[in-house]
């Protein structure tokens, strides 16, 4: 539930926000406008250098491969833009990947990276098939078993570009100021902040990048050059026609170019005044049910390397942190990470989905609010008990992200 002050707190910023926008903060400079554009399309300002180098890797990134250049021999999807499609390149999938895991309360989490991993490869090249090589199956004492649904990518060069210090300045592992939400980072191995993944497990663009490429496409790079194995076991000779590894350096910064000029998507704002009206009071609703303490709406560029990225002001709505939200949505596991523990979800880009929640099992956004238990309670005990038409306002928010 929402402690005394945090309700306290919302209290005050829905009498503030009744009030018509018309206060301006003394002494303030303006804020930058928000950094976005139609979706699938790059970041404004690119040098003629970067507009190449985001044209070269979003064509490779939309490529399909070939055995022969390194696909398989086990594999799900033969190119990125497929489960990167909707509504354009760089954008949400609706071909889902099939995760395991098996939890212990007291021994954690476990991943099978002794049985070839917690993402399972569903096709198998023709040569594979061939020599006798079949898709992987669900690991023996597996505790949960998930269909994960890819979100999009845009965007994600200016979230690499958020300073670990912004990050865990929101953290509350410990809930000290009682509000309900403990949000904690995950490191990774060498103490980096994760912000990549639906459980925040990679800090770089590159690691996230690189890992996709090797376990979804099957292709080996120049920092794992060993192809992976069915469950564990070896390959059977002459399975992989390929010499590993199967990637370069180039290729693979290509895609990271790609994906790292990726612009946010421009909000989905409606034309009537009546309706837009509804979208404000509904956004002026989210921050009163306290949606905002995990879905942080905006953030800051400082200095960057790239005028395309430096004093840039995005939305979001994340905290790139890991929450508890509770045992209906408790499913697989990462290293460090519980079941019911999941980064809060970006919003925006929203209003372009037609299912929800890491495993698309809900249609409608309502559903998916309903579904928020474990620090999100609160939050949602609040939705429920607001009339219709404010329910309805809300709603209208998130669809416009």
């Amino acid at each position: 539930m929402i402690g005394a002050e945090r309700a306290a707190g919302i209290r005050f910023r829905w009498r503030l926000g009744a009030l018509p926008w018309v206060i301006v903060a003394w002494g303030c400079q303006a804020e930058p406008p928000f950094t976005e554009t139609e979706p699938g399309l790059p970041l404004p300002g690119l040098s003629e250098a970067e507009l190449e180098a985001f044209e070269r890797g979003q064509a490779l990134f939309n490529r399909p491969f070939s055995a022969e250049q390194g696909l398989g021999p086990l594999f799900n999807q033969d190119r990125c833009g497929s489960c990167h499609d909707l509504p354009t390149s760089g954008g949400h999938g609706a071909e889902p990947v099939i995760k395991v895991s098996r939890f212990d309360p007291v021994e954690g989490c476990s991943t099978f990276p002794e049985l070839g991993g917690d993402l399972l490869q569903q096709v198998v090249t023709e040569r594979g098939r061939e020599v006798g090589l079949t898709i992987e199956t669900i690991p023996d004492g597996a505790t949960a078993i998930a269909e994960i649904r890819a979100p999009a990518v845009y965007g994600l060069g200016l979230v690499a570009r958020i300073t670990e210090a912004e990050i865990l300045r929101r953290a509350d592992p410990e809930d000290v100021d009682g509000d309900g939400v403990s949000g904690r980072p995950n490191l990774d191995s060498a103490g980096r902040v994760g912000r990549f993944g639906r459980k925040a497990q990679h800090a770089t663009l590159d690691g996230f990048i690189e890992e996709a490429l090797r376990l979804e496409m099957g292709i080996t790079t120049p920092q794992n050059p060993v192809e992976e194995r069915r469950n564990g076991a070896e390959l059977p000779p002459g399975a992989d026609i390929a010499p590993d590894p199967e990637s370069t350096e180039e290729q693979l910064r290509l895609l990271v170019d790609y994906i790292d000029l990726l612009a946010p998507p421009r909000r989905l704002l409606p034309e009537t005044p009546e309706a837009l009206a509804d979208v404000e009071e509904g956004e002026r609703i989210f921050a009163f049910m306290g949606c905002d303490a995990c879905h942080t709406p905006s953030y800051n560029v400082g200095p960057a390397e790239s005028p395309v990225f430096a004093s840039k002001r995005f939305r979001l709505y994340s905290d790139l942190l890991l929450h508890d939200m509770g045992p209906e949505l408790a499913s697989t596991c990462t290293q460090g990470t519980a079941p019911s523990e999941w980064k809060t979800a970006r919003l925006v880009g929203l209003g372009h989905r037609s299912e929800f929640l890491h495993d698309g099992r809900v249609q409608r956004i309502q559903d998916a609010i309903e579904l928020h238990g474990g620090e999100a309670t609160g939050s949602r005990d609040i939705f429920r008990r607001l009339n219709q038409q404010a329910r309805d306002q809300v709603l209208a928010f998130l669809r416009s992200l």
